[in-house]
């Protein structure tokens, strides 16, 4: 996949492409509605033998729009160009979403991000607005297209009459429901971090675990335990997570919730390596008990349950 990264304003021009069909979208979580425009425009792509490319933007139009500083990203840049390129995408094209951008007309949108990419279709779901305060939408982008390009609108995506989106996935994983932001997203919800030195407890009590931190601005499940993989230099190991403040160990809270994961069958030193973690199903919520002993009985009926999900599950 070749990936182009634009500034407004940009100085590239027809000449510069193949004929393209092109996916619109911010696309945060590539989630399965996400995956419904993109497949559409590689389908469309090869049916007509042109390059198929999608256009993302970053960083997130709130972000530049109404000065929000804390965006709970499903997918980060560099995750999002990773699922991306899965899907066998030609051509990335993103888009740095600056307020100078975001005052292009729709027309003036159309003329030098479309047409002048020299774009055949364009694939977009229902929803997608272009230009000044949204104002182009997939009703008007016929009348901006001056002719040179035509459309696909992909319908509303829905499960269970809901319709799938970024902020239902977000509300989802807030509330821990794990097992169905998977559903929504085709795939178990997942975040990158590093792997640090934590208090070093588990070992005491024979359930090492690595201790992950993540950047503030991704999206976290709450406290909990929880049947999750762990990857790690390219492999995939099994294990229980807890993200929490220790209640049994910490009489003061701290500012935010570790994410500790014991990993089956696992004694590798992996401190300061980039891991990724991804949860399957949440066990049960975090709770204090009265003594060590309590929570290693806890702790092992936690591990044989996540084992005897992983057991049990068939995808």
């Amino acid at each position: 996949m070749k990936l182009i990264k634009l500034t407004h304003p940009h100085h590239f021009s027809k000449q510069d492409f193949d004929e393209i069909v092109l996916a619109l979208g911010y696309f945060d979580g590539i989630h399965k509605g996400h995956q419904k425009v993109i497949n559409k425009a590689i389908e469309i792509a090869d049916k007509l033998m042109l390059k198929s490319a999608v256009m993302t933007f970053d960083p997130h139009p709130l972000v530049v729009l109404r000065n929000q500083k804390e965006i709970d990203y499903l997918t980060p840049l560099e995750e999002k160009i990773r699922l991306i390129e899965k899907l066998n995408v030609d051509i990335l094209f993103i888009v740095e979403f600056t307020k100078d951008f975001a005052s292009l007309t729709p027309q003036q949108f159309v003329d030098e991000y479309i047409i002048n990419m020299n774009v055949k279709h364009v694939v977009a779901g229902f929803d997608f607005t272009y230009g000044h305060l949204g104002k182009g939408t997939m009703e008007t982008l016929s009348f901006h297209s001056r002719n040179q390009f035509s459309q696909t609108t992909v319908e509303k995506q829905t499960d269970h009459d809901r319709k799938i989106s970024s902020t239902l996935i977000r509300d989802v994983i807030r509330s821990g429901d794990v097992t169905y932001a998977s559903t929504l997203l085709g795939r178990p919800y997942s975040v990158s971090g590093t792997v640090i030195h934590g208090d070093k407890r588990g070992r005491t009590i024979g359930f090492p675990t690595a201790n992950i931190g993540v950047d503030d601005d991704l999206l976290v499940p709450p406290t909990g335990v929880y049947a999750v993989s762990l990857n790690v230099h390219g492999k995939e190991f099994e294990g229980v997570c807890n993200i929490g403040f220790k209640p049994t160990f910490n009489k003061e809270k701290s500012l935010k919730p570790s994410i500790e994961v014991h990993i089956f069958d696992f004694n590798q030193e992996i401190y300061d390596e980039n891991v990724t973690v991804s949860w399957y199903k949440r066990i049960r919520s975090e709770q204090k008990f009265n003594n060590v002993d309590e929570l290693i009985q806890q702790i092992a009926k936690d591990k044989a349950a996540a084992i005897q999900f992983f057991g049990q599950k068939t995808v």
